[in-house]
């Protein structure tokens, strides 16, 4: 055999093997999984975007909150963080909730964002795209 064609050989191998790995990889996905989901996480801090003061207690904060979050998508799953920060030599620290969606676009988003800043009295709220999968479970029959 010459070199050409130990190359050309080395190639199909090569595409052949990439092709078995994409059959493989597709052959046992679930009916019910979805695909190219994506999941907004949004980062809402409660202190004042002018006095750096709680806008509300924690509990009036996870209500009003949820009000909105009912109102734009008609649930929500919602966690309570701290964040902390340095400014100025100033250390800084804020009562955050956490909220993930899904089965949403990033304008619902957005549009939820902006009740939440005029709500909470923001400068703005952190929102972060992550590319995931999602599938409905619903036990083994």
């Amino acid at each position: 055999m010459n070199s050409k064609s130990g190359i050309a050989a080395l190639i199909l191998a090569v595409i052949a093997l990439c092709l078995s790995a994409v059959s493989l990889g597709t052959a046992h996905k679930p009916a019910d999984q979805e695909t190219g989901d994506v999941q907004y996480v949004m980062y809402l801090g409660t202190n004042d975007k002018d006095t750096n003061e709680p806008v509300c207690s924690p509990e009036e904060a996870k209500v009003r909150a949820a009000e909105i979050l009912v109102d734009h998508f008609g649930g929500y799953t919602m966690q309570e963080a701290n964040g902390g920060w340095e400014d100025d030599g100033n250390l800084y620290q804020e009562y955050t909730l956490v909220i993930y969606l899904s089965d949403t676009t990033l304008d619902a988003v957005h549009a939820a964002g902006d009740d939440m800043i005029r709500a909470f009295h923001q400068s703005s709220v952190l929102i972060q795209a992550n590319e995931t999968t999602t599938e409905f479970y619903s036990g083994t029959t």
